[in-house]
């Protein structure tokens, strides 16, 4: 769906000397139809001069977009036809009621005439806006001028939709409803590229990530590639169901064990090999006697992960 290759955006330095300010340097990778991609990293990053590049707003100094087969540089108006974009700062315009806004834009995006109408009512029933139908947009609250947002941004139902910090001000209940609609776009067949720094947000609804900082990326793939990555060893823990046996002990002195900590009927360690290894550890930790009740290997966050990897430089 997008094909990003050896993209790179220049600004010159704001008193016109010295180096100029990279905001995306030689960015390669690919988003796969259908998926939800998170793009992520601090403010100043490169996340929103990317996210332009790939709707066409931003020029880039050299590398190449491509929407669905339409290159975004060369063909502006087709990769339009493709995808929508809702920017993290988006404006509305206050004396139109709902309808009237998707119907303007609809217009805009020159849908056929006689299908605007229905399209126009299928968004605000999809977008829960129903009881909003004839309000003026300038006296909703925040969460329901996103959703009108959102419906200008797939009015024309493009195959791709572009969000920069969708959830941003959203209080928690908006930002479930959010999360929802965009699962059900996606289970519509729709591929989602959004930044967020709500990243327990992110883990949750996307199927891949990239982390990118000072303009580059330093990581990217499938979600629980990337949670992975660079891990020498999982982290397991062990419940029991009763205190007593020496788990410290036993669990110690087993290879690709390390890190022991036992505390409250649990044991907690690192372990090097692979599945069928730590379902051998396990067996063997029963068959020595110890009750265990249950076994999960702690996943590092992705917030967890953000902190170790990233710096929080600028450009």
């Amino acid at each position: 769906m997008i094909q990003v290759e050896d993209l790179s955006k220049e600004y010159d330095a704001p008193s016109g000397k010295g180096a100029p300010i990279v905001a995306a340097n030689q960015l390669n990778f690919q988003v796969a139809s259908g998926e939800i991609f998170g793009l992520v990293g601090p403010n100043g990053a490169g996340k929103t001069t990317t996210l332009k590049m790939i709707c066409g707003l931003v020029v880039p100094t050299s590398g190449s977009v491509s929407v669905n087969g339409v290159d975004v540089e060369r063909q502006p108006e087709e990769a339009q036809r493709h995808l929508g974009y809702l920017a993290d700062f988006f404006s509305l315009y206050d004396d139109l009621k709902v309808w009237e806004y998707l119907d303007y834009f609809a217009r805009a995006y020159k849908m056929d005439s006689f299908a605007i109408p229905k399209r126009v009512e299928e968004l605000i029933h999809r977008l829960g806006l129903q009881t909003k139908r004839e309000a003026m947009i300038g006296g909703l609250s925040r969460g329901m001028k996103q959703r009108v947002g959102l419906g200008r941004a797939i009015i024309h139902d493009p195959p791709l939709l572009v969000l920069d910090e969708p959830a941003a001000g959203l209080d928690p209940k908006a930002r479930v409803e959010l999360k929802d609609l965009l699962r059900e776009l996606q289970r519509d067949g729709k591929t989602i590229f959004v930044t967020s720094h709500i990243l327990s947000d992110l883990e949750e609804i996307c199927s891949s990530i990239a982390i990118i900082e000072k303009g580059r990326l330093l990581r990217i793939g499938r979600l629980e590639d990337v949670m992975r990555e660079g891990k020498a060893a999982r982290r397991v823990r062990i419940r029991l169901a009763a205190p007593g046996f020496a788990a410290s002990e036993w669990l110690g002195a087993r290879a690709g064990v390390s890190s022991v900590a036992t505390a409250n009927a649990e044991a907690i360690f690192s372990f090097t090999g692979d599945d069928m290894e730590l379902a051998e550890l396990v067996r063997g930790f029963i068959g020595a006697g110890a009750p265990v009740c249950g076994v999960e290997e702690i996943i590092e966050t992705l917030e967890e992960l953000y902190s170790r990897v990233s710096s929080d430089e600028v450009m």
